[in-house]
């Protein structure tokens, strides 16, 4: 991509994923051309591959908007995650380079530094590299495109519900930190089953919180 078409690209993502555009927000062309320099092909080139990933939607008679989070997503959400997300885990620990475990290193030190910072976007934003190298580990390619889906609605679910200055979740957040540096260790160990384990871990920490969360009244944005 060239400059502009890249920096719109990277300035979706994240602003989808820390809810700056919240689910179901309608796009403007005309804005997001003008403000990146841009012309409305390049532009709908960049809705199209963000749509191809799961960060929107393109209906014919309504344009590019922001995918949105339905209860229906949620539950589909509950149910598939532990099943990608372990698989994953198990062939990152067979597969990962060791290039890719120090980039993970790295994503997990900015993770630690956004807690200490109590910087909610930097714990969200930083957990879901941490996973989107996991995926990229496992060097899989039906399973790849199913855990960054997974991982876009994730990013976006712990924003809903985690709050990274809230002492009441400093357990919580502190205990994610810590898996993330077993799972670090257990993947540059080779340990399938351990990372499998790990993985299971992880994903009981959110569950258990946000799950019972997940109501129909507290899903009403984007529908």
């Amino acid at each position: 991509m060239k400059n502009g078409k890249l920096e719109l690209f990277r300035d979706l993502q994240q602003r989808i994923l820390t809810l700056e555009l919240a689910p179901g927000t309608d796009l403007d062309e005309t804005q997001l051309s003008q403000e990146y320099g841009i012309s409305r092909t390049p532009l709908r080139d960049v809705f199209r591959h963000l749509a191809g990933e799961g960060y929107l939607s393109i209906e014919s008679n309504r344009g590019a908007r922001v995918s949105p989070l339905s209860h229906k997503t949620l539950r589909d959400f509950f149910l598939t995650a532990p099943m990608i997300y372990a698989a994953t885990g198990r062939l990152a620990a067979r597969n990962a380079t060791a290039g890719q475990i120090a980039e993970l290193e790295e994503s997990a030190r900015l993770f630690d530094q956004a807690l200490a910072d109590k910087s909610t976007g930097g714990v969200a934003l930083f957990n879901n590299r941490f996973h989107q190298l996991v995926g990229l580990m496992a060097d899989n390619e039906f399973l790849l495109p199913s855990h960054n889906r997974l991982l876009i609605d994730h990013a976006r679910i712990s924003m809903t519900f985690y709050q990274a200055d809230d002492p009441s979740q400093t357990d919580r957040l502190t205990r994610a930190s810590e898996q993330h540096w077993d799972m670090v260790e257990a993947i540059r160990d080779r340990d399938e089953e351990r990372s499998e384990e790990l993985v299971y871990e992880h994903w009981g920490l959110s569950r258990e919180f946000i799950e019972p969360k997940i109501t129909p009244a507290s899903l009403t944005i984007g529908l």
